[in-house]
């Protein structure tokens, strides 16, 4: 199988995130190929070949433009799968090409399994493997799914494109976020909720906690969602990403956006009742047991 990779480029740099693309590629096997628009002077570590557009050219964000570059590169190699990252950028750009190449989409992928690949379903509680019956698949990565454990390296091929649509889009600039009213990237201890804190009375629990060590408290998508707890407490790909000393998971999963969120923490505690939970994997500790019960006895303990 043949792969077409299609990196990120935003604010001026090429995003990490081309180091999770080389990295599934990797793992799936076959041989593969990247495409960038960017700059020629900061390039992936990838030992293969590159088509890079100028951006000064090609534009920053312009959706339209890149998929005439990339329906350009896809005539010329034939690639069956095109990958590209799960961001607001791949977001715009892959249905585009999927409907002008008249090919499958899958997004939001998170594995390869038998060199299939694997989803989230039914808010990421179950995963389930999907098999295109198109010639050539457009698909997009999670955020975080094949993080590589070393940087790649490799030194890329580059074929240059010459830039020739401007689309139908004029980019502008990028416009920041409001500030949040917490900021849990500052946070040294953060402890965290999660669906399995069953109902929103519980969360003093985890309040009191998060005082009790000095830290602040966070949330899971599922509980932002849910308004127990308000959205600048969330940890996440939609939410903040932080790298605490400590990191208390409690009654979390472990979906792979959440581990996203917080997979730079210097330690890491889990609390769950089923001790298959993935956040087991990611943990330094896991403690299989109710929250409800060993929380407020923690918290009295560091009290006193």
């Amino acid at each position: 199988m043949k792969t077409l990779l299609v990196a990120e480029y935003r604010d001026g740099k090429l995003l990490g995130s081309a180091n999770e693309l080389i990295n599934f590629a990797a793992k799936l096997g076959g041989d593969a190929v990247m495409f960038l628009v960017g700059n020629e002077t900061d390039l992936p570590n990838f030992d293969g070949k590159l088509y890079l557009a100028d951006i000064t050219q090609a534009g920053e964000f312009n959706p339209g433009g890149h998929k005439q570059l990339l329906l350009e590169v896809i005539e010329k190699e034939q690639p069956q799968l095109v990958v590209l990252p799960h961001s607001s950028y791949g977001w715009d750009l892959a249905p585009r090409l999927a409907v002008a190449l008249q090919a499958a989409q899958i997004s939001e992928v998170v594995e390869i399994k038998e060199g299939q690949l694997v989803v989230p379903a039914c808010n990421a509680k179950l995963r389930r493997t999907v098999k295109a019956t198109t010639a050539t698949t457009v698909a997009t990565l999670q955020s975080g799914a094949f993080t590589p454990s070393n940087d790649p390296s490799g030194n890329p091929e580059v074929i240059k494109l010459e830039s020739g649509s401007s689309g139908d889009i004029q980019f502008h600039g990028y416009e920041a976020a409001g500030a949040a009213a917490v900021d849990l990237s500052k946070a040294e201890v953060i402890v965290s909720a999660g669906r399995g804190i069953g109902k929103p009375e519980n969360l003093p629990i985890i309040e009191n906690l998060a005082k009790a060590l000095k830290g602040e408290y966070g949330a899971s998508r599922p509980v932002v969602d849910a308004e127990w707890a308000e959205p600048s407490r969330q940890v996440g790909t939609t939410g903040q990403t932080v790298a605490p000393k400590l990191y208390v998971a409690c009654g979390i999963s472990g979906a792979i956006q959440h581990l996203a969120g917080m997979k730079k923490s210097e330690f890491v505690i889990a609390i769950n009742t089923d001790k298959d939970a993935p956040i087991g994997e990611v943990a330094d500790v896991l403690a299989v047991a109710d929250l409800k019960q060993l929380l407020p006895i923690l918290t009295e303990k560091l009290n006193s």
